[in-house]
């Protein structure tokens, strides 16, 4: 466990020093979360073993709440930082928004999303509150209530399919689950006698907890610590849409004679051995493993590359491929070929 604390932890140290410096920090705490985790998965280290004991899921409990009651005093001192800080650059702003924004996209969404599948409450409001910080509340409904139910078929606005590039995907992303979890929340209190009032709806707290955030942005910067609020999240947002992306790209569920869908297997979603980005991102590139058993903590996620198709690139790699569909389809669609061979790739 001590390294899925030293990967996701870690780098806090640096990205304060950077708030509160600036200069030469910013460009090191950019590196820390881009370049050094690139090299250290490059290190011959087997990957990071399935602990399934009682102590490793009180230790990874411990972990994520640590990494969410950090995660609002890093996002607003970011905030402030970079809007009315003592750093006066424009280089080094950009660098330090670059750094925080992809430390909350990879290290805050994957914190935020093992609290949403923890079976207590207070852990899954306490990932929702993650979401909402990041002006993305929805995704807590969503998630669990959409893209686990879907995944790999066409009702999921997550789910990729073959051929679309991620400039396409993202706006699809992001609008379609706001609607499609605003309609799995509806159905779910349809269901319930008595009714229950319409302030305990989700999407209340979701935008209410949003609006928070931007008067608070407001009161710490004015304007300009809307502006960058609004680009921090902005950024955090599509780091997890790129992970979507990335993580279900054209594996379709196949339809069965009788007109249903086959159950979501192993083979629909594209996985990462990595082991520093994994330790980093608390195991979210196992990725087949959490569809199968999304209750299962991240320290006990397992993975066979014999029955999971698997990235030719670490996770933030293969993000950051997908930000040029050219060469992203160049370089994944032989490799989807292999799993979907009478899939034509459009």
């Amino acid at each position: 466990m001590l390294r899925y604390a030293l990967a996701s932890l870690g780098p806090i140290v640096i990205l304060v020093a950077a708030c509160f410096r600036g200069g030469a920090w910013s460009f090191a705490a950019l590196l820390c979360v881009s370049g050094f985790v690139m090299l250290m998965d490059r290190l011959p280290v087997a990957p990071l073993p399935s602990r399934q004991d009682a102590r490793a899921e009180r230790m990874g409990l411990a972990l994520n709440v640590a990494l969410s009651v950090l995660h609002l005093p890093l996002l607003m001192l970011g905030v402030w930082s970079i809007a009315a800080g003592p750093e006066t650059g424009f280089a080094a702003r950009a660098m330090l928004g670059l750094a925080l924004g992809l430390y909350f996209g990879q290290v805050g969404n994957s914190n935020a999303h093992e609290l949403l599948h923890r079976p207590e409450t207070w852990p899954r409001r306490l990932g929702k509150m993650v979401f909402i910080a990041l002006l993305f509340g929805h995704h807590g409904s969503a998630h669990p209530k959409v893209h686990h139910v879907h995944v790999a078929t066409g009702d999921d606005p997550n789910s990729a399919p073959a051929g679309q590039g991620f400039y396409a995907f993202w706006p699809r992303a992001w609008i379609g689950s706001f609607r499609a979890g605003w309609a799995a929340e509806n159905a779910a209190r349809a269901r319930k006698v008595p009714p229950p009032r319409a302030i305990s709806h989700p999407y209340v707290a979701y935008c209410g907890g949003g609006m928070l955030m931007l008067i608070a942005a407001y009161g710490l910067a004015g304007p300009r610590g809307i502006a960058a609020l609004l680009i921090l999240a902005g950024y955090a947002q599509m780091q997890l849409l790129l992970a979507d992306y990335v993580q279900h790209y054209g594996l379709r569920r196949a339809t069965r004679p009788d007109g249903r869908r086959e159950p979501a297997g192993p083979q629909h979603s594209w996985n990462a051995p990595h082991w520093y980005s994994g330790a980093m991102m608390l195991n979210a590139p196992r990725h087949s493993d959490h569809h199968q058993r999304p209750a299962r903590p991240f320290a006990a996620l397992d993975l066979d590359s014999d029955t999971m198709p698997i990235l030719p690139r670490s996770m933030p790699l293969m993000a950051t491929l997908a930000m040029v569909p050219r060469l992203w389809r160049r370089v994944m669609d032989p490799h989807l070929a292999r799993w979907h061979p009478a899939d034509p790739v459009e």
